[in-house]
């Protein structure tokens, strides 16, 4: 007997078919002779429609609030598969985040978790029951419920399963893999049977949407086995690891993109110690995350400069260093929106001289200009404008040998055994 958690995202619980088919494939798991606890994300679009309903009561809605308000989506869905489950004959019961010993930080919409303690959720699982979890949330030492931040539901599946000891931990998405790329924008995408952790987490981070980041990051730091395969067949997933094998000798494992970026530069910078810390001092306070920052030569004691961030910050951080300028002298800052980052991931970059021209060379011949580059040991991202975007990604693909002849297999009827 083996224990699973098995982690369902808000496409595998969509409407109540789809929540029978969950239901089905969980029972399925049993039937096999295995322990199951279920994680479940809120049904479809819940999150999106409750922060629209916010929105209309209250554009600027207090924190804590939003947490209440959030977390009742993963308690519909909670809930509802457990009264499916009981409809197969099967026992099931459903825990809150809290209920099932999630203890996080003071920090409302994306807080970390600080400590699990799963008592009951082991006391089910040893009186033959199934157990199910609601994703995405937790509750602080004093008593008030927290999230953990879009796309938390992984992580709450990821941080249960090391604090279980969970055999695997199944993630169970509306493709059934990881991909070199996203097979809605590359139909020829090649399926990963197996991926690293540092890899999948460059890939996370640079916009790949099939895992969220922090719950890679616990993978790794506990050594959780990790399978992502799809809700609607029984296809083999993609295998989360600590080392992986080199898919068929591809230097390059994977491409990742991010929509959401915008470039703030800062013109005429005074050069003195200490500039840099305190204009992204002064971001930091605001909670604004930088990604990718470039400083150009000194020229007559100043000097330029210019950083990403999230599309959505932009005019918020455009205000942050207005507010500085007494400080900092500039002669002016400037931004641009439409941007999006290309990134190219993959281990076997490190002993492969020449992997960066050649991107670099691939873009280029798509008419696209390059405005900031970053790397690292396994990664290279490029920011570009947007309006390519689509066939900069499959020149990439096709470039470092990552097309295949299979279609990718996207959403769908769930396949019966």
């Amino acid at each position: 007997m083996s224990l699973y958690v098995m982690k369902f995202g808000g496409s595998s619980v969509g409407d109540t078919e789809r929540m029978q088919r969950v239901a089905r494939r969980v029972v399925e798991k049993q039937d096999e002779g295995h322990q199951c606890v279920v994680v479940v994300s809120a049904m479809g679009d819940t999150t999106d429609d409750l922060i629209d309903q916010s929105k209309l009561l209250n554009e600027n809605p207090p924190a804590r609030e939003m947490d209440m308000l959030m977390t009742t989506g993963e308690q519909i869905s909670m809930s509802l598969l457990a009264m499916s489950i009981h409809n197969l004959g099967r026992e099931a019961v459903s825990y809150t985040g809290w209920q099932a010993g999630f203890r996080t930080e003071a920090v409302h919409g994306k807080a970390r978790i600080n400590d699990i303690s799963p008592i009951r959720v082991n006391k089910a699982l040893e009186e033959g029951k199934i157990v199910i979890v609601a994703g995405f949330q937790g509750m602080t030492e004093e008593g008030e419920i927290t999230t953990l931040g879009r796309g938390g539901s992984d992580t709450t599946a990821v941080a249960l399963a090391a604090a279980i000891q969970a055999d695997v931990c199944e993630i169970y998405t509306d493709v059934d893999g990881i991909y070199s790329t996203d097979p809605r924008v590359v139909k020829c995408a090649r399926k990963l049977n197996e991926i690293s952790y540092d890899e999948m987490l460059e890939l996370a981070n640079l916009g790949a949407a099939v895992l969220h980041p922090r719950a890679v990051e616990y993978a790794k730091h506990n050594n959780v086995k990790l399978v992502v395969r799809s809700s609607f067949n029984y296809n083999e997933g993609t295998v989360v690891k600590e080392e992986a094998s080199m898919e068929q000798g591809a230097v390059v494992s994977g491409i990742a993109f991010d929509k959401n970026v915008a470039r703030i530069s800062i013109l005429g910078v005074s050069d003195y110690p200490g500039v840099l810390a305190r204009v992204f001092g002064a971001l930091a306070q605001e909670g604004i995350d930088v990604d990718i920052i470039v400083q150009s030569g000194v020229q007559n004691g100043e000097a330029d400069f210019s950083f990403t961030i999230a599309r959505h910050e932009s005019q918020r951080a455009l205000s942050v260093i207005e507010g500085i300028r007494t400080e900092v002298p500039f002669r002016e800052v400037t931004s641009e929106v439409n941007l999006v980052k290309v990134s190219i991931v993959g281990a076997g970059m490190v002993s492969h001289p020449g992997v960066a021209a050649q991107m670099f060379d691939v873009i280029s011949k798509q008419d696209v200009s390059i405005k900031m580059v970053s790397t690292s040991e396994i990664k290279v991202s490029c920011v570009i404008e947007g309006s390519n975007l689509e066939g900069v990604v499959q020149a990439l693909h096709t470039a470092y040998g990552l097309d295949t002849n299979q279609q990718a297999s996207v959403g769908g009827p769930q396949v019966r055994r």
